[in-house]
């Protein structure tokens, strides 16, 4: 592994010897870095904006999760672990303010520095830093993370990975990263790599773990029990290292959290109901209306609540993987979209509530306008016009039904992009090519997915009234995950939370090395130089204007590129708890999303 990076960092050397040649200006340590701008907080502040620095310590939470877990390392493609170990018992160098677009502050590190052009980045630790069994983080364990993470783990850390030349202790406490690749966003993503300790992986094969290691962090948590499948309890370290920084007061409140794994989401509702599991996250807002009508909401013990946001709609929805030869035609993708009868579906579904997600960063700044492009997102995408999908400098919208189960309308219009596209309802009313192969694919679901089962009920119908009946396939979750890892699917469920900070995480959900390589987010498939080179323009920004256009003309070759079927997103997140848990009045701009529940909650009886 370690001969592997640097007969890899020599080739870079040269591409990195262009970059510093015009030498190093003086730089100073900070306490915090964003991604344009100055952080808001002062290297003097007391705590995060959003959070209650005076919330009690203690009590419990406990959370029902459909699905299972196979894994308790979140770190590589094998396996599926509970997403809590990653959040809570491991530590980053830097930690997020999420009342701020992108900006990071000093956890384990003390300080960042940066070049002028940040093309190094410099991380000063905490001498305090330390593991859960008491042993300090030292900057072999950060140099080992990082490189271990970017080998042989999972693949949406190698991107960033690939882009340092150079990595090494320039002092006791001090690791230098130096880059490859112009891309101002690296400091802040290389702030936010989990730092592991290196003793325990030692004679391990560190992608093949699952169950027989249980991961030592420095986090304010650790793995107190588990059983595989079922539950996982993290339990408050009360000699945590970091309880006295002001970054993380009012925060890591509970003494226990615990993960409690069902069959389905139709049953976690229910262990709700019945007191089992202490709050939860309802998506439909037709039931958000009906069906907590029972006694634990009259009498108060259970408190319902929106929380509001700003973040972009991101994708939710059925995606085509254009890896599969019927689904590459763009016009079979658009009838498919013609087909889905959204507002007859949100009107049975939701009470026709929830608007629908009109493009992947919707709902914020980031998102395109509609019509034609102008400016400079015209200016960025107008090299790779002959390129770009129909509707992505001219304009293009999702349709609209008249939100009868029929979708007559809809279905004319599917049927001739389809007829384009070479295929026809012939006997039997079946639609085929000219060879008289039947138009017919999977939808792939996962088990306990209650609502996008019905989602599909609805849909399917409408698929038969053009001749096509799809195969509907439910597995459980170690089965989709192991599936979809390696893009084993026609269509399926597909859901991308994005947010107001783009950056290297784009190339993994879009970029071209993923139509292959398994375990991206690329579910679709794409492989889009135009995509690829607003990805580049976000990096390379240096103004927030700049990178508001690149953002919004990535978004313009996503959404025309008719890759997913969107459904409907929320301007707020519903959430019902028990009465003696409580948040802050002051709610961060991302709302009910990272760093939100349970990580600045709190347990206090009434």
């Amino acid at each position: 592994m370690r001969s592997t990076f640097f007969a890899r960092a020599r080739f870079a050397s040269a591409a990195a010897a262009l970059i510093l040649g015009c030498g190093f200006a003086a730089a100073t340590p900070r306490h915090g870095i964003a991604m344009y701008g100055a952080p808001d907080l002062p290297p003097d502040f007391v705590s995060l904006p959003y959070v209650n620095p005076d919330a009690p310590k203690g009590g419990s939470i406990t959370f029902g999760e459909a699905g299972g877990f196979d894994s308790l390392n979140p770190f590589i493609l094998k396996g599926d672990a509970p997403w809590g170990i990653r959040t809570h018992v491991f530590e980053t160098l830097m930690g997020r303010s999420w009342d701020e677009p992108f900006t990071l502050y000093g956890l384990l590190a003390e300080s960042i520095e940066t070049g002028p052009n940040r093309e190094w980045v410099e991380f000063t630790l905490r001498p305090e830093a330390a593991f859960s069994d008491g042993s300090p983080v030292t900057v072999e364990d950060v140099l080992w993370s990082f490189e271990t993470l970017g080998t042989e783990g999972h693949p949406r850390y190698r991107t960033a990975w690939e882009k340092v030349a150079t990595a090494k202790a320039v002092g006791p406490r001090t690791v230098r990263f130096t880059f490859n690749t112009e891309d101002r966003e690296l400091p802040l993503i290389l702030g936010l790599r989990p730092i592991l300790k290196k003793a325990q992986w030692a004679g391990r094969n560190f992608a093949q773990s699952g169950m027989n290691v249980v991961p030592i962090g420095s986090a304010p948590y650790v793995i107190d029990d588990y059983e595989a499948g079922r539950y996982v309890v993290l339990r408050r370290n009360p000699d945590y290292w970091g309880k006295d920084l002001p970054f993380m007061q009012g925060q890591a409140n509970f003494d226990v959290i615990r993960y409690d794994f069902f069959g389905d989401g139709d049953v976690v509702f229910e262990a709700f109901r019945g007191g089992a599991i202490d709050t939860y996250r309802e998506t439909n807002a037709a039931k958000w209306k009906t069906a907590y009508d029972f006694p634990a909401v009259r009498n108060g013990d259970i408190v319902k609540a929106e929380i509001p946001h700003q973040r972009p709609s991101g994708i939710a929805g059925f995606v085509m993987n254009t890896r599969r030869d019927i689904f590459k035609d763009w016009r079979v993708r658009q009838a498919m979209i013609e087909a889905f009868n959204f507002e007859f579906i949100n009107d049975t579904l939701n009470g026709g509530a929830e608007p629908r997600i009109a493009s992947y960063f919707s709902n914020s700044v980031l998102g395109m306008s509609h019509g034609p492009a102008r400016g400079r997102v015209r200016e960025l995408l107008e090299p790779f016009a002959d390129d770009l999908p129909p509707g992505a400098l001219t304009g293009y919208a999702l349709p609209v039904s008249d939100g009868s189960p029929a979708n007559r309308k809809n279905l004319r219009r599917a049927m001739e992009l389809m007829e384009q596209a070479g295929w026809r309802v012939g006997p039997q009313g079946v639609m085929r090519n000219a060879a008289g192969e039947p138009f017919t694919f999977e939808i792939l679901l996962n088990q306990g997915a209650t609502e996008t089962q019905q989602i599909v009920d609805i849909y399917v119908q409408g698929l038969r009234r053009l001749g096509i009946t799809p195969h509907v396939t439910t597995v459980d979750s170690a089965q989709f995950t192991q599936r979809t890892n390696v893009y084993d699917f026609d269509m399926t469920w597909y859901r991308r939370g994005l947010s107001l900070s783009p950056g290297n995480e784009q190339y993994l959900y879009w970029g071209g090395e993923g139509v292959t390589e398994p375990g991206t987010r690329n579910w679709m498939g794409m492989d889009s130089a135009a995509a690829e080179a607003m990805i580049d323009a976000i990096l390379t920004s240096a103004s927030r204007d700049d990178f508001i256009a690149a953002t919004r003309a990535l978004d313009r070759v996503l959404t025309s590129g008719r890759y997913v079927i969107p459904i409907w997103y929320s301007p707020v997140s519903r959430l019902a708890y028990r009465k003696e848990l409580h948040y802050p009045d002051t709610i961060p701009i991302y709302g009910d999303w990272i760093g939100f529940l349970p990580d600045i909650w709190w347990n206090a009886e009434e």
